[in-house]
């Protein structure tokens, strides 16, 4: 795939194709590794922290518990 270097203020900037993008599940203002490497640019999605997905939890997604019962030889 290929993709082209453009002038954005002070810096050069790469547009990442929707299909990409979709591939990667990257959205809008999402933060990306940059690697550089053996000269190359290797683009790398950002793994979330345990901090980062609890920030995200709000009354809406959450849920009660799910009792699935006993599996196996448990002592209750």
């Amino acid at each position: 795939m290929q993709a082209r270097v453009s002038k954005w203020g002070n810096s050069l900037g790469i547009r990442i194709p929707v299909m990409a993008a979709e591939e990667m599940s990257l959205s809008d203002g999402e933060v990306v590794e940059l690697i550089f490497r053996d000269g190359e640019i290797i683009i790398k999605k950002q793994e979330s922290t345990l901090e980062d997905l609890v920030t995200q939890i709000t009354r809406d997604n959450r849920h009660d518990e799910t009792d699935f019962g006993t599996v196996g030889r448990e002592l209750l």
